[in-house]
């Protein structure tokens, strides 16, 4: 349930905020009438994440034995990826992202393009919850429970839904770099447990012959099929006999993508050096 919530919460308020920000822009320019337009996007943005949740759920279900595990495994690693590659470019883009949609919307109603408006909502709220999906289905081929793994998915996105409507609304202020960063820590820990969960399966296919030694075993005070060794399998990738491959992998990814991504000076988003260039441009022409 921690994990799809932590999922479901930090995508959703991602998915709230690039809502916000264009609801808000085109009521603060009395534009209201194109609300539908961005409306029309985050609907069929939805369509097409269910669709490959539906997609991957009814693959998982006609494959069985090795072949399954293979495609879990290999979901895990690629979900990996993905999601590496995102908190790093949210972090990039967390401090440009608001001026840059509103960017976007002055751009399209100059041109009287409206049904840009629609793309540019598809495509924002599509990338997010296209990472959810993605990362929700690799979680719960580790779930302990299906019930409570649904459960704590909505939840997310009940509570990042209030937190959206505040947000819209002027109730409440988020304080994106903060946000971004705190959120990208807790993706990081996750992704490093289902790179040590994607080679576990990869083993169980026979696709990894040898992942090397096992070390210790816990089973005796954390048993993989207790309710406790099953949560930290999902959230932490907890395993009572792990394979030297699996913890060299866990920490090689974990502790320099952590520093990096923590340490990383934050680089101005491509709008905003825009934006600098042209007052630069007006001060120079100002003092010509």
């Amino acid at each position: 349930m921690l994990f799809s919530l932590l999922v479901t919460l930090r995508e959703g308020i991602e998915i709230a905020l690039v809502i916000t920000v264009l609801l808000g822009y085109l009521r603060n320019i009395e534009q209201r009438r194109h609300f539908r337009e961005i409306w029309a996007g985050v609907v069929a943005a939805a369509v097409l994440c269910v669709a490959l949740a539906a997609g991957l759920e009814l693959t998982s279900r006609e494959l069985s034995g090795r072949v399954l595990e293979t495609f879990e495994g290999a979901t895990m690693l690629f979900a990996v990826g993905v999601l590496t590659w995102m908190v790093f470019w949210m972090k990039r883009q967390s401090t440009g992202i608001s001026r840059d949609l509103r960017e976007h919307i002055d751009s399209a109603l100059s041109r009287g393009s409206v049904m840009t408006l629609t793309v540019l909502a598809f495509t924002a709220v599509g990338r997010e919850g296209l990472e959810t999906t993605l990362f929700l289905f690799a979680g719960s081929t580790t779930a302990a429970s299906n019930g409570a793994f649904v459960a704590g998915g909505v939840l997310g996105f009940a509570i990042a839904a209030c937190a959206g409507v505040m947000l819209y609304y002027g109730a409440a202020r988020l304080p994106l770099r903060q946000f971004f960063l705190g959120s990208g820590v807790v993706v990081i820990v996750l992704a490093a447990g289902l790179l040590s969960n994607g080679l576990g399966a990869l083993h169980e296919a026979a696709v990894l012959t040898d992942l090397g030694s096992r070390p210790w075993d816990t089973e005796a005070q954390i048993a993989m099929s207790s309710t406790m060794g099953k949560f930290l399998h999902t959230v932490l990738g907890y395993d009572s006999a792990p394979a030297m491959a699996q913890i060299g992998a866990y920490w090689a990814y974990l502790v320099p993508v952590l520093a990096v991504f923590v340490l990383l000076p934050v680089s101005k988003a491509p709008v905003i050096r825009r934006l600098e260039a042209r007052t630069s441009s007006g001060d120079v022409a100002t003092r010509a």
